[in-house]
């Protein structure tokens, strides 16, 4: 009894193949300074196709390019991991939202366990712990309780560089 092997449709293969040569890409691009020309020649296709799918990636949200910054290393910063806890468990991705445009907040998830939320802080001189529950988190209805946890070490805990100029360096930069 002779069996017929299934062939892969030739577009999941292609589809594969884009997948496998894009995660490539990103993988290379961890070293934010690696040429387009250096990638290509590594994975054996054209400068302009990772040029393309570089622009596809991004156009599309699954990659960004950005600089990060280890706080640790950066002087008078914090970082902060927050869990929050709600009232409800009806509209969680609009909570997530709305903590995401909080001052200070540089990642916000909906997650499993005694919390409905956690999010990541970056806290400064400008904006310190109390201000930020003071200022912030008091602006979005239903929070029910939070549980900070601060990092007092990492190993490649980056993050976004998002908090506003100290004062003094706006009022340097502008007069």
């Amino acid at each position: 009894m002779g069996g017929a092997v299934k062939s892969e449709a030739p577009d999941s293969k292609a589809r594969r193949d884009d997948l496998g040569t894009n995660l490539e890409i990103i993988r290379q691009l961890t070293d934010g300074r690696r040429s387009f020309r250096a990638i290509a020649d590594d994975l054996g296709i054209a400068e302009n196709t990772v040029r393309r799918r570089v622009k596809e990636l991004c156009d599309s949200g699954v990659m960004h390019i950005t600089s990060l910054v280890d706080p640790s290393r950066v002087s008078n910063h914090t970082l902060v991991i927050i869990g929050v806890k709600l009232n409800t468990t009806n509209n969680l991705m609009q909570k997530c939202h709305e903590f995401r445009r909080l001052v200070g907040v540089t990642a916000s998830a909906v997650v499993t366990g005694r919390y409905h939320l956690i999010i990541v802080v970056l806290l400064n001189e400008g904006l310190s712990l109390l201000d930020f529950y003071e200022r912030e988190v008091s602006t979005i209805e239903g929070v029910v309780d939070c549980e900070t946890f601060a990092v007092y070490g990492n190993d490649n805990f980056l993050v976004p560089y998002i908090l506003p100029a100290p004062p003094d360096v706006r009022e340097r930069d502008n007069g």
